[in-house]
């Protein structure tokens, strides 16, 4: 991917929010930017480079037409200096790992533990011991901090009360191996509505219980506002809420799961509200880009404005 002309970036933002208005379909791409953000004068803009907050590209959602590793040049060429992506099947972690620290960019998380077999059903725990054991070798060849893992769907005949406490026994066995090898967890709340129905775990209330009950440093949340607007909405109170869980913020807006600006979510006040809180640390992009990957960056940048 060759490096971003301002000039030419800005003609093509505009000419798609050109396209979209005739259309009907205006997406509110924004004008040339002003005041503080003069310094986006530079020749070579790159709309990663954002005021108040770090975001790690999905590259499992942007590029996709790209070679995975291609996809991580492409985020730095954009100005991002994290990425995250999914499972670890079939990825090449050395040259990750390598291509990586050339360009300076952060392996945020990747996910350790999936949908099947569900960390809920206590036969499985075996298995996740081993995954989680093979995920810390992982995180330490990349240099990653965080993984994500997935509670599990719906099993046959088991309440969601008896779902739950597996899901904190599961954890409990695993904390001991995540802690001493500074692996963070991040059990991801789903959404039943729209992207995961028959998912045994969604919204806040219950998420924030099984953490707290964890009680480990290594075991928190990766609180996914696309999918927390989807359940429960009112998002900044329900953060504040169960802040002393939250171990990591992926975004998308609402409807489409496509990037800020495009849907209903105001993200310059949810990511303020978040960095009040004293959240400082990286926000997934777990977003698909609806006009392209640079005009999703420039609706990223600007929804960092603030």
């Amino acid at each position: 991917m060759t490096r971003i002309n301002r000039r030419n970036f800005m003609a093509g933002t505009l000419a798609a929010a050109g396209t979209a208005r005739a259309t009907g379909q205006d997406r509110s791409v924004p004008d040339q930017p002003q005041g503080d953000e003069a310094s986006l004068a530079e020749d070579d803009f790159k709309p990663g480079k954002t005021k108040n907050t770090r975001f790690a590209v999905n590259i499992e959602m942007w590029f996709r037409r790209l070679p995975f590793l291609d996809r991580i040049r492409a985020s730095a060429d954009l100005g991002f200096d994290a990425v995250e992506f999914w499972g670890l099947g079939g990825k090449d972690l050395e040259a990750i790992a390598a291509l990586s620290s050339e360009l300076g960019v952060e392996v945020a998380q990747f996910t350790a533990w999936g949908f099947v077999p569900g960390m809920n059903d206590p036969k499985n725990q075996e298995a996740l011991v081993n995954a989680i054991e093979s995920a810390t070798e992982a995180a330490a060849i990349l240099s990653a901090r965080k993984a994500t893992v997935v509670g599990g769907n719906d099993q046959p005949g088991m309440t969601q009360e008896v779902m739950h406490q597996n899901i904190i026994d599961s954890l409990k066995l695993v904390a001991p191996i995540a802690e001493e090898k500074q692996l963070m967890l991040i059990l991801e709340p789903m959404n039943i509505r729209a992207d995961h129905k028959g998912h045994c775990l969604y919204g806040s209330p219950a998420p924030v219980r099984i953490c707290r009950e964890v009680n480990s440093p290594a075991v928190k949340l990766n609180w996914d506002l696309y999918h927390m607007q989807i359940t429960e909405g009112d998002l900044c109170r329900r953060l504040k809420e169960g802040f002393d869980q939250v171990g990591y913020l992926q975004l998308a807006d609402n409807p489409g799961r496509n990037e800020p600006g495009t849907g209903e979510i105001n993200y310059a006040r949810v990511l303020r509200e978040a960095k009040a809180l004293g959240y400082d640390d990286i926000v997934g992009l777990e977003c698909r880009p609806l006009e392209g990957e640079e005009i999703a960056a420039r609706r990223v940048f600007e929804a960092d404005q603030w």
